[in-house]
């Protein structure tokens, strides 16, 4: 059984989305499109512009994000903003998403080409906080879908009976199988989401389903994407560390890391070069990894992604087939390859891969998860 790990469905940009208003939903793809990797350009002429003029300088706050008319073109299925009389954009979402949204249809007909039998749906503020869109998703494909269920991180201290109530709902109400949590949204509520939010977490592991982290590289994250690159190496492993304490205080609880590691963080020349404090979470026999590269680094290396074979050598090393699980970030990922030659690099490609290896990672580890 082929699973992907990590995909997504979504309703248009400015739909509500589970948020109180369009709006709402709005500011947060707004600070999102600031802040990624992708270049904006003058939609004019397609000359280069900067993304920073989307949010201000210093601290992200949500709450003053600069009046730049930031909008959505249904029909080309992007993001457009306004800056001196000069529409801009950029393909942080990838091209062809009419109306900017990602149906459970428009999943299923990809993973149908691609021959993926199964998907897990994840979930991340920019794409909305609908646990009962999730559900649908879930209802309309129940054999191919399972789904997880949105958390208000910024929330989580200031408002944690509401985010308890809601994950509650999603789980026991909406019948959704997992729980995603983004630790750089937690930390525009709070410098200390881990230890300052015993009660949610406590919460949310009684549930007794798997936990997805999204690591981030600390607080300093929201002061911009430029901090620098040794920056973010040292907050990445710091908050590595600060998830062992957590793993040794919910012994039981099953955790996976999403997308792998922050590649960009470790390039190294024509390659990454990953350091052993990487490998330390996976002592414990209860945390996975996401094997995923394309939709991080596919600006920067083609396809097959020989530049990264040794490091999924590496993974399946340090980590263990059995604790790797391949995922795509679809549709994200169609911005540098298709879905099938997402699946192809690896199956095709990584001679060092056995067919019971492959079966893991392509799979059997997501299967185990999820408790299939």
């Amino acid at each position: 059984m082929i699973i992907d790990s990590h995909v997504y469905c979504f309703e248009p940009g400015d739909a509500p989305a589970g948020f109180s208003s369009g709006e709402e939903h709005l500011w947060w793809v707004q600070s999102a499109q600031a802040r990624h990797h992708q270049p904006a350009w003058r939609i004019r002429d397609r000359a280069p512009v900067p993304a920073s003029s989307l949010v201000p300088e210093g601290r992200l706050d949500l709450s003053r994000l600069p009046d730049v008319n930031f909008r959505i073109n249904h029909e080309k299925g992007r993001v457009v903003w306004t800056i001196d009389g000069e529409d801009c954009t950029k393909q942080f979402y990838p091209p062809n998403l009419r109306n900017l949204e990602f149906t459970p249809h428009s999943i299923i007909a990809e993973m149908d080409y691609a021959e993926v039998d199964m998907a897990l749906i994840h979930t991340n503020p920019m794409l909305g906080r609908n646990s009962a869109f999730l559900a649908d998703c879930v209802r309309r494909y129940p054999d191919r879908l399972r789904a997880m269920a949105p958390v208000d991180e910024w929330r989580i201290t200031t408002e944690t009976d509401i985010v308890i109530e809601a994950l509650n709902t999603a789980i026991h109400t909406h019948g959704l199988h997992a729980i995603k949590f983004n630790a750089y949204s937690a930390y525009l509520g709070c410098t200390d989401p881990w230890d300052a939010c015993r009660p949610f977490w406590d919460a949310a592991t009684a549930l007794n389903v798997p936990i997805f982290f999204t690591l981030a590289s600390g607080p300093d994250d929201l002061y911009g994407k430029d901090r620098p690159v040794a920056d973010q190496r040292r907050g990445y492993i710091e908050e590595q560390k600060i998830l062992i304490r957590w793993m040794e205080r919910y012994p039981e609880a099953v955790v996976n890391l999403t997308h792998g590691f922050p590649w960009r963080a470790f390039l190294d020349g024509d390659g990454i070069t990953l350091p052993d404090d990487v490998w330390a979470p996976f002592q414990n026999p209860n945390c996975n990894l996401e094997v995923c590269f394309p939709v991080r680094i596919g600006d920067l290396f083609d396809f097959p992604y020989r530049e990264v074979w040794p490091t999924l050598e590496q993974m399946v090393e340090r980590v263990g087939p059995n604790h790797l699980n391949w995922g795509t970030d679809m549709p994200f990922q169609n911005r540098f390859c298709t879905y099938r030659q997402s699946r192809r690099w690896i199956e095709k490609y990584c001679a060092f891969l056995g067919s019971e290896d492959l079966a893991m990672i392509m799979g059997g580890t997501t299967k185990r998860i999820l408790g299939l």
